[in-house]
């Protein structure tokens, strides 16, 4: 092994003499050892960022969606097309000091939950899409957006409602974005699968946790089956007049009327119920997931 060579005079190693360079410009520059550390941007606090969040709720700004950026460590507020700057402006005003974690990033289109008429699944003044099968012992349900089941209505397979799938059990919106409906026609089939809507189906044998960075599917009755990534976790929407949900999968994955309730998924794991978003299928778009573990936890049904 070769031996370690000192310098002239010093007898300091060429490894330490770097150290001590270093050292002598960072003093150079005034800045102690930790004011250098601290010159990395580190992002916010996790205080700060939660006074932010409770600050942009508290505004109260419809067309808005916000969460937590991991890797930068700031409040991402996404605004619709049909927020003002004088909106925004009220939105850093009532975060007051904490504004400066606040990233504003504006998309096209206006935030809205996508129920519509036409296919799929048929409440009687509106079109859903059935997210996925679930059971309890041997009842049989599926599971939807939250705003699709509001007034607990009946679901009908067809729309011209003469084919009943049958009542609406359970609905939790805003707040959360989930509902129930039970299978009480036993002449319908509902295996544990997910339309592709090309003559193909997935298996769904399980549910899961979504992840930043994510490859996912979303299938629904108006677009069919499109794909994206996962962009945020515990994302909270403001559709307005006081629907507000928290606790969201957020993604680039479009969507569209009628899409609300489809299925969320990665491979044979269920993951989400589309929820709402902003943009199309032709230009792309921001949507909205309900995590579908909530739902399976708060009508204590599971996939099969």
């Amino acid at each position: 092994m070769r031996n370690r060579r000192t310098t002239p005079r010093t007898g300091i190693t060429g490894r330490a003499r770097i150290v001590t360079v270093a050292a002598a410009l960072v003093a150079a520059s005034g800045l102690a050892a930790t004011d250098a550390a601290r010159a990395e941007p580190a992002g916010f606090s996790a205080a700060t960022l939660s006074a932010a969040s409770a600050a942009v709720e508290s505004a109260d700004v419809a067309g808005t969606a916000w969460v937590v950026d991991p890797a930068t460590r700031t409040l991402v507020v996404t605004a619709d097309s049909t927020v003002s700057p004088a909106d925004i402006a009220r939105i850093r005003a009532q975060a007051g000091p904490d504004a400066d974690a606040i990233r504003v990033e504006v998309v096209a289109g206006a935030f809205k939950k996508l129920i519509a008429g036409g296919d799929a699944v048929y409440a009687p003044s509106w079109r859903c899409s059935a997210g996925f099968n679930v059971r309890k012992g041997s009842t049989y349900y599926f599971l939807t957006a939250g705003h699709c089941t509001e007034g607990k209505p009946p679901y009908y397979a067809n729309s011209g409602h003469t084919t009943s799938i049958g009542p609406t059990t359970g609905t939790s919106f805003p707040g959360n974005d989930y509902g129930i409906v039970q299978y009480t026609n036993g002449s319908l089939p509902h295996p544990s699968e997910v339309n592709l809507y090309n003559g193909r189906s997935q298996r769904i044998t399980g549910a899961g946790n979504a992840s930043v960075g994510q490859s996912v599917q979303r299938s629904g009755s108006t677009t069919g089956l499109h794909g994206g990534k996962v962009t945020g976790l515990n994302a909270t929407v403001n559709y307005g007049n006081g629907q507000v949900v928290r606790g969201l999968i957020k993604t680039n994955v479009c969507a569209e009327p009628g899409d609300s309730g489809g299925a969320l998924f990665a491979g044979s794991t269920a993951l989400g119920l589309t929820s709402g978003g902003s943009g199309n299928c032709r230009s792309g778009g921001t949507t909205f997931f309900q995590p579908v573990t909530k739902a399976l936890s708060a009508y204590g049904v599971s996939i099969f």
